[in-house]
């Protein structure tokens, strides 16, 4: 009755206006993937820059993809020891012979319980001494055969020569290419495990400076 009794008085508010359509929205771009530190060892150089991916781990990254397009690199050649810069580089992984894993370490959730052994292994120009990680009970070597081509080792250090000099240091997690290994084999906690070398500290390819992270040797 009261609101017959208001319309009859004219005392009910007027209608509202239909709504226009409003203009949707406009879609936020997704945001871009973190930009990690990427340090590589090829067959006749290193390689240093920026790479962007949006994979939990630098290893699931390398991976999925077989080209990977770096930002602001510094490539060092091995033999002379000359550097070259360069604003894009795209490489494949099958020129990578290791990359050294910065960025995330991955879902802590995910991780399954493993058994650290001590391998030593040959690639290129470049020998490394780290821990392989996998499953209790299993031949490592085996299990190296089995694994995708990026494979991480642990607690790792690499020797190589480079402009008549040896150069040695720890590198922490490194991430080798099983596809293009010389020969592994099974190593010693004593022979991995080496005190006096310096860890290697993290390299700015926008500084352009590749001193301060190695221990060289005179031959």
């Amino acid at each position: 009755m009261l609101i017959h009794l208001r319309k009859r008085l004219g005392l009910l508010p007027p209608l509202p206006k239909p709504m226009e359509d409003a203009p949707e929205p406009e879609s936020e771009a997704a945001p871009s993937p973190p930009e990690v530190e990427f340090a590589a060892y090829a067959e006749d150089r290193r390689i240093f820059g920026f790479w962007r991916h949006a994979a939990e781990r630098l290893s699931d990254a390398l991976n999925e993809h077989q080209e990977y397009l770096l930002h602001d690199v510094l490539i060092a050649a091995l033999e002379t020891g000359r550097t070259s810069e360069a604003r894009e580089l795209l490489v494949r992984r099958d020129e990578l012979l290791a990359v050294r894993a910065t960025g995330p370490r991955g879902n802590l959730v995910r991780r399954t319980r493993t058994r650290p052994s001590p391998i030593t292994l040959q690639t290129g120009p470049y020998t490394i001494h780290g821990y392989f990680h996998g499953p209790p009970g299993a031949d490592p070597l085996q299990q190296i055969r089995r694994r995708k081509p990026m494979v991480p080792l642990t607690e790792a250090w690499i020797e190589y020569q480079a402009d008549g000099e040896v150069h040695r240091a720890r590198v922490g997690v490194i991430i080798v290419n099983r596809e293009v290994l010389d020969w592994v084999r099974l190593s010693h906690d004593d022979e991995v495990r080496l005190p006096d070398l310096p860890a290697e500290s993290a390299i700015d390819p926008h500084a352009k400076d590749l001193t301060g992270y190695i221990l060289t040797f005179r031959e």
